[in-house]
């Protein structure tokens, strides 16, 4: 979605929030374009059978980096997270290696090494320290990765880079998204760039995808600053309730621009990505927000929220246009069982967005136990994701 068209959406729809809270004078660039200091590429090298692009390469050139990492809570973490934990500064990342096609997940101490290897080769095209190359992986689970392939694939990207690469970037780090996700803007005298890619596979622990974020500001404070703003973005997403063994957020800033970020624009533009990987959720037609109000602190309004956003009887109203708030009451209930609970009726519950034509439904629930709220933001459920899911490794 582009920040005229989020703009225009601001009173008719849940995508209103993307630049609520940005800076004024948001200026949106296209996408293919990198904030200063940067290149990406992104190329071919035979990990998908289709021959699409599967290798995404990213350098920071400047003197001076500080960046954040953020991945995975899942116990199951992918070769790369566990090399990004083990090996890699996260304050101090230079450049990014990526596939696409293979996670590299549950493949053992071979995959391990593979990881390593990659990260290598890449430290090495781009004449940096491995310490200082971030490492991410997505695609089947289990399945060994085409190690000389990928090499070979990263010495092709690395001739490739450009500061207008992002566009390329970003499609080599798709999978089944149905469209790349990627956003530049200038504020307040600095540039941002971001590139996302998810579409199932799609809970919290965390991140819940991969993303990359390149700025010339200046960040005090790298972690704390991506932290916040995951947060109110990719935390508050949910596809089909499943965390990924993948899942990765970096964020690198060089302070070149000699100005900090303006408030509210990292949260803008990562909750304009968050939108769009629900909006292009696996077989994905409509988009829902529900809100948990009335609850008696905000972990348990984000559980109720969590519950009615990821139940396949809530998700399939969402999908067939039904207003069943029945649904929503026993979802709610599930999730505060043994809790006592006033009955919740139609009048504790909004669902009558359920049944409209839009793309877009607002619904809620209240609770009556106290003042917190909480709300999750979740795509529809239909034949199109059992389909894609069903036939994923054949």
């Amino acid at each position: 979605m582009s920040v005229e068209q989020a703009a225009q959406g601001r009173e008719t729809g849940i995508f209103r929030s993307r630049w609520v809270h940005a800076p004024d004078g948001v200026e949106e660039l296209e996408p293919a374009e990198l904030a200063p200091g940067y290149r990406a590429a992104g190329v071919a090298a035979g990990l998908k059978g289709s021959g699409a692009t599967d290798v995404g390469l990213l350098s920071c050139d400047a003197a001076r980096v500080s960046s954040a990492l953020l991945l995975t809570r899942n116990a199951a973490a992918a070769a790369p997270v566990r090399v990004c934990r083990e090996r890699c500064d996260a304050a101090g990342v230079r450049g990014a290696v990526v596939n696409s096609g293979n996670a590299n997940a549950a493949t053992g101490e071979r995959g391990y090494r593979d990881a390593l290897a990659m990260r290598d080769a890449a430290a090495a095209a781009l004449a940096c320290e491995p310490r200082a190359v971030a490492v991410a992986e997505t695609g089947v689970i289990g399945v060994p990765l085409p190690i000389d392939d990928l090499a070979r694939g990263i010495e092709v990207a690395c001739a490739a880079l450009s500061g207008r690469g992002g566009d390329e970037f970003s499609r080599a780090i798709m999978t089944t998204d149905r469209t790349p996700k990627s956003c530049t803007v200038r504020a307040g005298g600095v540039t941002l760039s971001a590139q996302a890619k998810g579409a199932g596979m799609m809970q919290p622990g965390f991140a819940t995808m991969l993303c990359f974020v390149q700025t010339d500001a200046a960040v005090a404070e790298p972690d704390a600053a991506l932290r916040a703003a995951v947060a109110d973005s990719f935390e508050r997403i949910t596809v089909d309730g499943q965390m990924s063994t993948n899942d990765t957020v970096l964020m690198q800033a060089t302070g070149a621009a000699g100005e900090p970020l303006p408030d509210g624009l990292l949260d803008a533009v990562l909750l304009g990505l968050a939108l769009e990987i629900v909006a292009d959720g696996e077989g994905a037609t409509r988009v829902g927000r529900i809100e948990a109000r009335g609850a008696a602190s905000v972990a348990e309004a984000e559980l109720v929220a969590r519950a009615v956003a990821n139940s396949p009887l809530v998700k399939t109203a969402l999908y067939g246009r039904d207003p069943n708030w029945g649904r929503i009451a026993q979802a709610a209930g599930m999730a505060l069982a043994g809790e006592e609970l006033a009955e919740l009726g139609p009048d504790a519950i909004e669902a009558g967005a359920l049944a409209c034509e839009a793309a877009e439904a607002e619904i809620s629930v209240t609770l009556g136990r106290g003042d917190a709220a909480a709300h999750v933001y979740f795509s529809d459920l239909n034949h199109e994701y059992v389909r894609i899911n069903s036939e994923y490794t054949s």
